[in-house]
C-alpha cells in the first residue's frame, strides 16, 4: 500500500490528485506532490467563489503530520486567479489556512498534543519548531473563538492568579454551570478595566442573564458586578473567607508568640502553627498531641482557635435566617474577646453580611470550589512550560486548555 493511498483514504483533497511520494535526498523527510485534478476550477482565496486562472505561484511546501519518524510535506505550485469580483488573487487551498506552511490536519495534530506536554516536548517529539507549535495553538484557540456560543452562562466566578514575579496577575472569568464549567475570558492584570473587559465581550444582555456570581470580597469586583449583573445574586467566596479567618489567627500566635519570648515565659506557641490552622481531621497524631497539651492553656491563640472552629458551623445551616442568626452571634463574641485581629476579621464579615447569606439562598449549589480547581489547573499549565515569555502566549495555553472551544472537524482522526 503506498502513502498516496492512504493519503486518499484519511485525508482526500476534493478537486485535487495525490502524486507519487518520494524520499528527499537527504532521506529524513518524505515529500507528496499534488497537482489540481483535471477540468477543476480554482476558488477564489477571498469571496470563495470560482474563478478563472491566470498564472501559478513557485511550488511550496506544506507541513503534514510525521509519519513512522520522517516528515511529511506537501508540494503544491499555487495558483493565481482573476476573480471578477475580486481582482487577482491566491487561490484558496482545502488542507491550508492563510499563509500557514502547515495543512490543517498538521496544526490540529501538533494543538492536541499541546494539551498535553508543554509546546518545547511537542516541538522535540514530532521534529517541528516552538513556533509551529505556537501557530497550531493560536489557529486553534482564534478558530474556536470565532465560532463559541456565550448563551445560558447563568453562573460564573471570577479570580485571579499570579503569573510572574513582581505582583503580576491575571483576572480569570469561568463558567461554572452544572452543564459546563470553562474558562471564558483572561483579563491582563488584576484591575477594574481589565474585569471590565469581560462583560464588553459578552454583551448587556448575556450579563443580565447570569443568575449567581462567586467572587472573593476585593471591592472593585463588588463594585462592576453590582453594576453589570443586575439580576445575579452574588455569593462571597467560601475559600477566601477562610483564608482570612486562618491569616488573622496565624497573626495571633505570632504576636502572641513574640510577647511570650519578651516577657520570658516559656515558649509555648513554638512549631505550633499547622496545629492551630488545619482542620481537625486533617491534623497528623503527632499534631494532634500538640494540640491537646496546647488548649489546656488559657492563651489568646488558644481563644481564637476556638473560636474558628466554632465558626464551621456555619457552613452547615440551610436556611438563610439561621445562618444569619449564627453569625451574629458568633460576631458578637468576636467582638468581647479583646483580640485584635479576629476583631477586625468580624468587622469585615460584618459588612459583608447579605453576601455571605447568598450562599445560602443559593442552596449551596454554587461555591469557589471550582473556581479554585480551575485556578490550580492553570497553574499547572504555567508550570508545565515554566513560564510563558509573553502575556498573549499565556492567554492562547489558557484558552486552549480550560475554554472547550470548538475545534475544526477533519474526515480523519489524527490522534
Amino acid at each position: 500500500m503506498e502513502l498516496t493511498t492512504i493519503l486518499n483514504q484519511c485525508y482526500p483533497q476534493p478537486g485535487f490528485v495525490y502524486l507519487k511520494a518520494r524520499f528527499r535526498s537527504d532521506k529524513k523527510a518524505i515529500e507528496v506532490p499534488i497537482r489540481p485534478r483535471q477540468g477543476s476550477k480554482a476558488v477564489c482565496g477571498r469571496c470563495e467563489k470560482p474563478a478563472p486562472g491566470y498564472d501559478t505561484l513557485p511550488a511550496r511546501l506544506f507541513e503534514f503530520i510525521p509519519f513512522w519518524g520522517f516528515a511529511v510535506f506537501l508540494i503544491y505550485p499555487r495558483r493565481r486567479v482573476q476573480c471578477p469580483d475580486c481582482g487577482i488573487g491566491a487561490e484558496k487551498l482545502p488542507w491550508s489556512a492563510g499563509k500557514q506552511h502547515s495543512t490543517q490536519a498538521h496544526l490540529l495534530f501538533l494543538a492536541h498534543w499541546a494539551r498535553k506536554l508543554s509546546w518545547t516536548e511537542v516541538a522535540v517529539s514530532f521534529h517541528s519548531s516552538w513556533d509551529r507549535v505556537h501557530d497550531a495553538v493560536e489557529y486553534v484557540v482564534e478558530w474556536g473563538l470565532q465560532r463559541r456560543t456565550l448563551e445560558s452562562i447563568f453562573a460564573i466566578g471570577v479570580d485571579e492568579i499570579q503569573y510572574a514575579k513582581g505582583h503580576k496577575y491575571l483576572t480569570l472569568v469561568y463558567q461554572i454551570d452544572r452543564e459546563c464549567i470553562r474558562l471564558l475570558w483572561v483579563g491582563k492584570e488584576r484591575t477594574i478595566e481589565s474585569f471590565q473587559g469581560f462583560f464588553r465581550v459578552i454583551g448587556e444582555k448575556v450579563a443580565a442573564e447570569i443568575l449567581f456570581v462567586c467572587s472573593d470580597m476585593w471591592k472593585p469586583y463588588l463594585d462592576v458586578i453590582g453594576e453589570k449583573c443586575v439580576n445575579a445574586l452574588h455569593i462571597l467566596d467560601r475559600f477566601h473567607i477562610m483564608a482570612k479567618m486562618s491569616k488573622a489567627l496565624d497573626e495571633v500566635r505570632a504576636q502572641e508568640t513574640k510577647r511570650l519570648i519578651r516577657d520570658g515565659y516559656q515558649p509555648l506557641l513554638k512549631k505550633s502553627r499547622w496545629c492551630v490552622l488545619k482542620r481537625k481531621e486533617n491534623l497528623t497524631a503527632k499534631q494532634q498531641v500538640r494540640l491537646r497539651d496546647l488548649l489546656r492553656y488559657n492563651l489568646q491563640t488558644v481563644r481564637a482557635y476556638l473560636l474558628k472552629e466554632d465558626f464551621q458551623q456555619f457552613w452547615t445551616y440551610s436556611s438563610p435566617v439561621w445562618a444569619g442568626k449564627f453569625l451574629d452571634f458568633w460576631c458578637h463574641q468576636v467582638m468581647r474577646s479583646r483580640i485584635e485581629p479576629m476583631k477586625k476579621f468580624a468587622r469585615t464579615l460584618r459588612e459583608h453580611r447579605e453576601l455571605l447569606l447568598n450562599y445560602f439562598k443559593a442552596r449551596k449549589e454554587f461555591s469557589s470550589g471550582v473556581v479554585e480547581g480551575l485556578n490550580n489547573k492553570a497553574k499547572v499549565v504555567m508550570r508545565r512550560s515554566y513560564g510563558f515569555r509573553t502575556f498573549r502566549v499565556l492567554e492562547l495555553a489558557l484558552y486552549h486548555s480550560l475554554a472547550k472551544l470548538p475545534e475544526p472537524t477533519m474526515t480523519h482522526e489524527f490522534f
